[in-house]
């Protein structure tokens, strides 16, 4: 077992040490994958959220809305990329997710099997955005520093 704890005291710290230098990078190359993407499927109209969106945001007309939504997400994405432009990547994020829960209110049929803890996917997919809320979080707190790399 001392053998095991010794080995544990010499590589532990190395790798916390390469996630803590390259951790916050990777959060914010994964945020910018994941709302490029998610966006980038929205104005070709192949988005699987996209009859949730037309159910939810029905006092719009969703051919005008759904496409600004998906080029609204690949611009959170690209500025995310870059240190300059993360405040404004954090505050279009901010300004969408308020809308993204709207269907757990308007539509508890579609995101409930069992209210208030059954999800169904489509509520699942919801309550996925408690984690980019967080991240936009994290990520926001660095930048008056250098941790976001």
């Amino acid at each position: 077992m001392s053998q095991i704890k010794q080995l544990f005291n010499k590589y532990d710290p190395l790798i916390a040490g390469w996630m803590s230098k390259h951790g916050m990078l990777y959060l914010r190359i994964s945020l910018a994958i994941v709302f490029i993407w998610f966006g980038a499927l929205k104005p070709l109209g192949i988005s699987p959220a996209e009859g949730l969106v037309r159910k939810t945001v029905y006092w719009i007309d969703p051919d005008v809305f759904i496409p600004i939504l998906g080029i609204w997400e690949v611009l959170i994405g690209v500025f995310m990329l870059f240190r300059p432009t993360i405040r404004a990547s954090i505050f279009l994020l901010y300004l969408q997710m308020p809308g993204t829960m709207l269907p757990l209110i308007l539509l508890p049929d579609v995101c409930f099997t069992t209210f208030p803890y059954g999800l169904t996917l489509e509520g699942q997919y919801i309550i996925k955005n408690l984690i980019l809320i967080s991240a936009g979080l994290v990520i926001g707190g660095t930048v008056r520093s250098n941790k976001s790399n």
